[in-house]
């Protein structure tokens, strides 16, 4: 399984981006699908989460109010809308599609700066 991310890049405080993880010809409902981020120093954390269902989608607390997470599954692709970006933001993203196994993007990046 092969995910192909876009969307990242720079943008003032305040700013929005939406990022995209594209998958050829897998099934989203097969899948428990992610965006997870890691900053420079820091560890990777979880971003947000979609059930494979769809009928559940959680949120860090850091981004709850700020990032929506939805999916397309006739375009088996995820997407993560960033809204009132703030430096901290800042970060490499990736996006996870979880089932037998974990299958990992392979990162893009945000930069929130003035």
């Amino acid at each position: 399984l092969q995910l192909v991310e876009s969307g990242g890049g720079l943008v003032q405080p305040g700013g929005s981006l939406r990022l995209s993880c594209a998958t050829s010809g897998s099934t989203l409902e097969e899948y428990a699908t992610g965006w997870h981020r890691q900053a420079p120093g820091k560890e990777r954390e979880a971003v947000a989460c979609i059930s494979s269902s769809g009928r559940s989608t959680n949120y860090a607390d850091s981004v709850r109010g700020r990032f929506t997470m939805s999916r397309d599954t006739a375009k088996h692709t995820v997407y993560l809308q960033m809204n009132s970006l703030k430096p901290e933001d800042t970060a490499v993203y990736y996006c996870t599609f979880r089932g037998l196994r974990t299958y990992w993007g392979q990162g893009t990046q945000v930069t929130v700066s003035s």
